[in-house]
């Protein structure tokens, strides 16, 4: 039960408003609105879906019941008044989408979920552990508490440091025990550490019993989705069994460490939480891992390797020259120079190695983090504000978002440790490349410097007004994948993926009541060639943009995000820096070399002019454009937002956009 209200009649203001979502195609109908129905709107108890001016008052409720919950329980001061005038201009700010929390946020923010069953890992976007923190006793715990994480939809980062430890794979000697999985996240997270254990320390064998575990179909309440039935563990199970045995009398090493992390996450996503994001880290001079995605080398891992982004820690000097044909191939390993990771905030800034416990970062990048350290990110769009004293007053509701997330504890204690010393957030921005385009690079240094000044200030009085330490460091830029669609921004730092005029690709389950809609209006639909059970969607989009990334050298890309990461981001910049690997990719190790010291984290992805069946973006010409929308017609969305048959949102369950989806 919120703490915190609104007041029907303020709420009741917006309700007959046209949202203001972004990208409108041809018939007027738009992406965003459709982001926003399958990704983020909830459904109510009556089987309808939620309005985005009822998202937005769950969200803002949800927010500052948890700032009056926090004052009551420390006995600090409460002044209602104050609170509903700064509601109603944050809940005002949010709708007209001047800035938005993450996907986790729109989805979660003031959920039964949340605030009732007090799970507060699922408003965070992603994370980081170390596996140098493996327990002798207990080894699967790690590997626990990532499968926990990814089941609540919180990204993974993980390092491959626990094959520093000395620690045998050895067959399993005892007699076994049987043991019954019980139908929940945890019970089949205890299975799986029980399942490791086994082989990884002196524990018997484990027969395990699925029985009690519900049958495919049956929904999941309060996380939402459908349960898969136990067919995903089973196969989990089968598939380190064999990994392990394959294995015995071997060290625990880099490839082993994340083989474990990848099948774990092949299960997540078949366990219907549909989707799941890692990053593995290895060290430079690890020739297996640097080949992890080698698949002739290693043929047996395409099966579940392409569940992590593996990324190589810069801690001396690196011969770019030994990855670089690794990195035209399939756009792997990524870099991250932890050293100004830890040493730097902005890069304009001096050095003040405030964050020297930094060991990595989670999978799209953004964030710098120490181990077990959970991130925990919000949005401001560049493109919604008026003039530079709108964007300034708009930083204060984004900011105190994310500072207010904090004060919920999660369920894991020594991440709540972490937590409470760092306080850490990502004030992101979005529409960087958009903005820069339209009013200049100066322009938005300008912005930039002026909003991290604001955000310090609001973090001095917030932390004050909260009796809690200030952050150690506060601002970002995110990926911001389906986020961006609603306001029709570019996303992140990044140009947008195709020209003027592209036809926008997007599946849906057949079950999904919304394809019904999208064939009476007219759009194109075709059987997904990859997924069964899936149809693919075409969404003729015309944008202002003058350039796509494909218009955009790789060093005016990278130059873009260092400016950002001098500016404004004091954790980092998320940069997949897309270059043509026929005209640019012996530019690759010079960038590298250019902007080492300048970025904090760079991956690639190699681009050309290949086109692909069913590729998320295509370009079309104007005329391609203007003959498909003669086909078109507007949806009257009441029919899903007030049908009694939907689907619940998919939600954005970890920091992405289309190059670290899975």
């Amino acid at each position: 039960m919120l703490s915190f209200k609104l007041s029907d009649d303020f709420v009741g203001q917006y309700k007959d408003q046209v949202p203001p979502f972004g990208f409108q195609d041809a018939a007027g109908n738009s992406l965003g609105e459709l982001t926003f129905v399958r990704t983020y709107s909830r459904l109510k108890d009556d089987g309808t879906k939620e309005r985005w001016y009822e998202v937005c008052r769950r969200v803002i409720e949800g927010m500052y019941s948890i700032q009056k919950d926090w004052a009551h329980k420390n006995k600090l001061p409460w002044n209602s008044n104050k609170a509903q005038t700064s509601a109603k201009e944050a809940y005002d700010r949010l709708y007209t989408l001047k800035w938005t929390p993450p996907g986790r946020g729109l989805w979660m923010m003031g959920s039964e979920f949340v605030h009732d069953r007090g799970v507060a890992a699922a408003l965070y976007n992603c994370s980081f552990v170390s596996t140098g923190d493996i327990d002798r006793y207990n080894p699967g715990g790690v590997f626990g508490w990532i499968m926990d994480a990814l089941m609540l939809g919180v990204g993974v980062g993980f390092d491959t440091k626990a094959d520093t430890r000395n620690i045998e794979i050895r067959s399993p000697s005892k007699n076994p025990i049987i043991h019954t999985i019980p139908d929940s996240r945890e019970g089949w997270v205890e299975s799986t550490e029980m399942l490791i254990n086994s082989f990884l320390r002196d524990t018997p064998p484990v027969i395990f019993d699925y029985t009690a575990i519900r049958p495919a179909g049956e929904p999941i309440k309060g996380f939402g989705g459908t349960s898969s039935g136990p067919a995903p563990l089973v196969k989990l199970h089968a598939q380190l069994t064999k990994i392990f045995e394959a294995r015995l009398n071997q060290k625990l090493d880099s490839m082993t460490v994340v083989d474990i992390v990848n099948l774990i996450g092949t299960c997540v996503v078949a366990g219907n939480v549909r989707r799941s994001a890692t990053i593995a880290l290895g060290d430079p001079s690890d020739d297996v891992f640097i080949s992890l995605k080698d698949y002739e080398k290693y043929p047996e891992r395409a099966e579940w390797g392409w569940m992590s982004n593996n990324t190589l820690v810069v801690e001396d000097e690196l011969d770019y020259a030994k990855v670089v044909s690794r990195i035209a191939d399939n756009g792997e390993p990524g870099i991250l120079w932890l050293d100004t990771m830890r040493g730097y905030g902005r890069t304009n800034d001096p050095r003040n190695d405030r964050d020297h416990r930094v060991l990595g970062t989670n999978p799209c990048a953004e964030i710098s983090l120490e181990s077990y350290e959970l991130c925990n990110l919000v949005e401001v769009h560049l493109d919604r504000a008026d003039n530079v004293e709108d964007f300034l007053r708009t930083i204060k509701f984004a900011y105190l978002f994310a500072k207010t997330v904090t004060l919920l504890p999660t369920h894991w204690p020594e991440t709540n440790a972490v937590i409470q010393r760092n306080r850490r957030i990502g004030t992101s921005l979005t529409g960087i490349a958009g903005f820069v385009e339209g009013s200049g690079l100066n322009v938005f240094r300008d912005w930039a410097n002026q909003g991290y000044s604001e955000v310090q200030r609001y973090d001095t009085v917030y932390s004050e007004w909260l009796g809690i330490r200030e952050s150690i460091k506060t601002t970002t830029v995110k990926p911001s994948g389906s986020v961006s669609l609603l306001s029709g921004s570019t996303p992140g730092v990044h140009w947008p993926p195709a020209g003027n005029h592209y036809l926008r690709a997007i599946r849906f389950g057949n079950a999904d009541n919304m394809l019904h809609m999208f064939k009476l209006a007219g759009y194109r639909m075709e059987p997904d060639q990859v997924s069964a059970n899936t149809t693919v969607v075409y969404f003729p989009m015309s944008v202002p943009f003058s350039r796509s990334e494909k218009d955009v050298s790789i060093y005016e890309k990278v130059h873009l995000a260092a400016e950002a990461q001098a500016y404004w981001a004091d954790n980092a910049v998320s940069v997949t820096i897309s270059f043509n690997p026929d005209t640019e990719g012996d530019d690759v190790e010079r960038v590298l070399k250019m902007y080492e010291g300048k970025l904090k984290t760079a991956s690639f992805l190699p681009i050309g002019d290949k086109v692909y069946a069913q590729q998320p973006y295509t370009s079309i010409t104007q005329e391609e454009y203007e003959e498909y929308e003669m086909t078109l017609f507007k949806i009257d969305w009441s029919g899903i937002y007030d049908g009694v048959d939907n689907l619940e949102a998919v939600g954005e369950r970890y920091c992405s956009n289309d190059s670290c989806l899975i």
